[in-house]
This record gives C-alpha cells, sequence and structure tokens, in this order.
C-alpha cells in the first residue's frame, strides 16, 4: 500500500483500510521508500526520478518482507495506492507482472496532460520531473506511467472521483482508454461528487463503496 506525496510519510497511526485488510486475511506491507519525509532533504529528493530509485525501493522492500515472514504467498500479491501512490502503481504494473492485480487510486498517469491543470499549481509538474513540457517533451514522456501502458498485463482497476483538482480525472481516463483498447482486464469506479481526499473525508456512502470495491477486486483475483 503506497502512500502518496511523495514527500509524505507512514507512521504509527491508525490506516483503517490496512486494518480492514488484514482482518480479512491479508499480509499488508508499507514502506516509506525515497521520496518520502523523516530522513532529510536528499532522501526525499526524487525530482526527475519518479519510477527509478523509488520503484527500486518498493520491490526490495517487498523482496525483504517475503524474506522475513513466512506464510506470505508469492503468487497473490496485490499492490495499490494513491496519488502519488496511484503513480507508482501504474508504474510498478507498467514494469512487472509480478502482481496478481492492482487497484490505482487518484493517480497521474500522464506528466505531459498533467501540467498546468492541478490544484497544486502549475510549477509541480515541472518541479518534479525537471523538465518543461515544451522544452523537455521525451523527459516528461519518459516518467510518465502511460509510455508503458502497452506492457501492461496486471489486472487493474481504476478509482477516481471527477471533482478531484489535485489530479484530474482525465488522467484516469487516458490510462482506461489504452488499457481497454489493448484488451487488458480493467474497471474504472468513477466516484461522482468526490474530491482528492475521497478516501479521507469523502461522504461515508462513498468510502464504503470504494473499499468495498478494492477489496472486491483483490479478493476477486
Amino acid at each position: 500500500n503506497i502512500h502518496g506525496g511523495p514527500k509524505t510519510v507512514y507512521g504509527q497511526v491508525y490506516y483503517h483500510e490496512m486494518q480492514y485488510w488484514a482482518n480479512k486475511g491479508y499480509v499488508v506491507m508499507f514502506a516509506n521508500p525515497r521520496g518520502s519525509d523523516g530522513k532529510g532533504s536528499d532522501f526525499a529528493d526524487i525530482r526527475g526520478k519518479y519510477g527509478t530509485i523509488d520503484y527500486d525501493d518498493l520491490m526490495d522492500f517487498t523482496d525483504a518482507v517475503i524474506a522475513q515472514f513466512d506464510g506470505i504467498d508469492q503468487d497473490n500479491l496485490y499492490v495499490t495506492g494513491g496519488s502519488y501512490g496511484g503513480f507508482m502503481t501504474n508504474w510498478m504494473v507498467g514494469q512487472t507482472d509480478r502482481f496478481k492485480a492492482a487497484v490505482t487510486q487518484r493517480s497521474i498517469s500522464n506528466w505531459l496532460s498533467f501540467y498546468g491543470t492541478s490544484d497544486i499549481g502549475y510549477y509541480f509538474a515541472a518541479d518534479q520531473t525537471a523538465g518543461h513540457p515544451l522544452e523537455d517533451l521525451d523527459k516528461l514522456y519518459e516518467q510518465s506511467p502511460i509510455k508503458y501502458a502497452r506492457n501492461i498485463k496486471t489486472p487493474l482497476l481504476i478509482v477516481h472521483a471527477d471533482k478531484d483538482h489535485r489530479c484530474p480525472i482525465e488522467q484516469a481516463q487516458q490510462l482506461y482508454a489504452v488499457l481497454k483498447t489493448q484488451g487488458v482486464e480493467t474497471e474504472m469506479l468513477w466516484v461522482k461528487d468526490e474530491n482528492h481526499e475521497l478516501s479521507r473525508g469523502g461522504k461515508p456512502q462513498a468510502r464504503i463503496k470504494r473499499l468495498s470495491r478494492i477489496t472486491e477486486w483483490f479478493d476477486r483475483h
């Protein structure tokens, strides 16, 4: 379960999704890879490196957990995350077929179309990719999960709210369309009248629907 940000951090607080999944018998893994806060500026700075050192950290972490704890079914691994965690979910399924199924939430799939459309500010995409869409088109595209979408074979559920102004819903639509046209098993949960805070501050009905659909997707696969 990959956190957002990326410059945020998992701490020792109550995460209801993790407790819910653990209660259903899942082993829940979560980490603070490079890009996360709490270990200094150098550790947190992955500008221009999205999908490289952070991806390596998450995959190495997965291997470490499996090696340390008995009873984890390596043939039934799943991945999910929201915002930056959604970006990384998109990225990971474009790089590896290791996961049985995945759920991407409020994600970024294309830095080029994301530029200038988010309420975080027009500067964010250029700052995080260390490039400008007019001057460094290839650089932004190289760091965009959409570039690698033709590699995706993992069943992918896409969860997005239509009033998400942080990561606009067109980011989800692009990825969904590509996967549908190439015959990948995919579904999109389009949540009406909710925003980027769906999982934390959404209406109870919407939050229940979100968690139920994510869990059902994992259970189905």
